[in-house]
């Protein structure tokens, strides 16, 4: 059961899991974003063009080329709104937590370099910092990052 739920955790906690679960959150956001754009805003004018009727009742009426559009733009605001506001709290109470945890869960990047090398003439383990073969006395250039 142990092994069960350390793998659980595993699967949960890896950045595709929850990349996926915010890309689903934020593309229903931005669905109804897209809907109401069509709906509120391009809708009007194909139906003043083609002279159908909007059954949407809007807030903004105006008269162009003897065409009546109604626009109602109260519901894209909202709805552009209610994208903003789900961005901000998927970011804040999601990503941002989720970051933090891994950066908690991750092994740490500054590995310590090895204390030794391979001669590149006899393939023997010198030290890191050394210039010369101590086996075989080939020069070969120091690793500069190595601690002496």
């Amino acid at each position: 059961m142990k092994n069960v739920m350390k793998d659980f955790r595993k699967f949960i906690l890896r950045g595709n899991v929850v990349d996926l679960a915010v890309g689903v959150v934020i593309g229903g956001a931005f669905g109804a974003v897209v809907t109401s754009l069509v709906r509120d805003i391009i809708q009007p004018f194909i139906n003043g063009i083609t002279g159908g009727s909007s059954a949407v009742q809007g807030v903004a009426h105006f008269t162009v080329f003897g065409h009546h559009f109604i626009f109602p733009w109260g519901d894209f605001v909202t709805a552009v709104i209610s994208f903003l506001l789900i961005a901000t709290v998927v970011f804040f109470f999601v990503v941002q937590p989720v970051n933090k945890l891994m950066s908690h869960l991750k092994p740490s990047d500054d590995v310590e370099k090895p204390a030794e090398r391979e001669c590149p003439e006899c393939l023997s383990a010198i030290p890191a910092a050394a210039s010369r073969c101590k086996f075989c006395t080939a020069v070969s250039a120091p690793n500069k990052t190595a601690k002496k």
